[in-house]
């Protein structure tokens, strides 16, 4: 089954879809897609065709977002703690994954088409070397589409995901492309495998658990958190305008939390830049800084510092990151700093 399907919805969807519209919608959607296996053995069939069958709903799933102008979606696709489930079942599940990045690859047209990015986010040096080359292919093949994006987390957890990134922002440091009074929470951010996307508005689990399962812990903090009892391979149209709806009930109180969060991270700032401009004086010429405006001016000179800093810290590591996915392409071996 191809990743992007072309079919409308009918006549009920579009009048639902037309109701939904009238709300805020989410632009950016996440699903933990959990219920495979336990679908295989309500329909006694093998876990690969219960995985198989997943991936089927995730292509439909695409379609009804893209019907309803959802222009971004993550999903969980495979942990890294997947890797400590039987090996006939991790070996299935690499060679679905090789056959279906396989498979998106001569989709091209197709994503072109809609214009549709492919981001795959997660340790991927534990993958089998076919497997990265073709995610690198995929990456590389769509990184000037911007109409539509889909992040598959492959090999991920979140905790790693915020280790590395933290690593990163210590190797910042250690080479002098940053200062310690630089590092912050936003900045920590930006440094995630996710930092080209916005965080998700809506977070959908299926199965009826409710956990995350290390999946996005830092983007979701001011997410619309929706847990269904429905198997993933049995999602509907139905599942998901109820989730959006679930949303819509709660945008005010989303929106005024994200308000103050950001509120806070800009005051933060202004108060470290404050005080490294204080700190920079020589002691007991603290009256040199002159009057407010004087004051005032010495920091907007040192936030403009940290602020060149900073991109060009962030530029470096968005490059090495394009040279990593450009040196499997090569088929040569990346050097990572870790």
């Amino acid at each position: 089954m191809a990743w992007i399907q072309e079919a409308e919805l009918n006549f009920v969807e579009r009048l639902c879809a037309s109701v939904l519209k009238v709300g805020p919608m989410p632009k950016h959607v996440a699903f933990i897609m959990d219920g495979n296996r336990r679908f295989a053995q309500k329909c006694q069939m093998e876990r690969a065709e219960g995985h198989s069958q997943g991936f089927e709903k995730l292509a439909e799933t695409l379609r009804w977002c893209l019907n309803l102008n959802i222009r971004e979606v993550t999903v969980y696709a495979f942990s890294i703690e997947n890797f400590k489930r039987s090996k006939e079942e991790v070996d299935g599940l690499m060679e679905l994954a090789r056959q279906k990045f396989t498979r998106l690859l001569e989709e091209q047209a197709n994503l072109k088409k809609h214009s549709v990015r492919i981001r795959v986010l997660g340790n991927l040096s534990l993958l089998p070397g076919d497997i990265q080359e073709l995610i690198a292919q995929a990456m590389l093949a769509t990184q000037s589409y911007n109409k539509c994006f889909l992040n598959v987390c492959f090999a991920y957890t979140s905790r790693h995901e915020i280790t590395s990134a933290v690593s990163e922002m210590a190797l910042g440091v250690e080479d002098g492309l940053l200062r310690p009074s630089d590092l912050s929470e936003t900045l920590l951010g930006k440094c995630l495998y996710s930092s080209n996307s916005p965080d998700p508005d809506l977070l959908i689990r299926t199965s009826g658990e409710v956990r995350l399962s290390d999946f996005l812990l830092w983007q979701t903090s001011h997410s619309c958190l929706v847990f269904q009892p429905v198997l993933w391979p049995e999602y509907s149209f139905w599942n998901l305008c109820q989730a959006i709806l679930q949303y819509q009930v709660n945008y005010p109180a989303l929106q005024k939390a994200k308000m103050l969060q950001e509120a806070a991270y800009q005051q933060q700032q202004l108060d470290v830049d404050h005080t490294c401009v204080l700190e920079q004086t020589q002691p007991g010429k603290a009256g040199e800084m002159g009057g407010t405006d004087c004051k005032q001016e010495q920091i907007l000179k040192y936030t403009r510092e940290r602020e060149e800093r900073v991109s060009n810290f962030l530029l470096e590591l968005e490059n090495k990151r394009k040279t990593f996915l450009t040196d499997l392409v090569k088929g040569s071996t990346p050097f990572l700093r870790v």
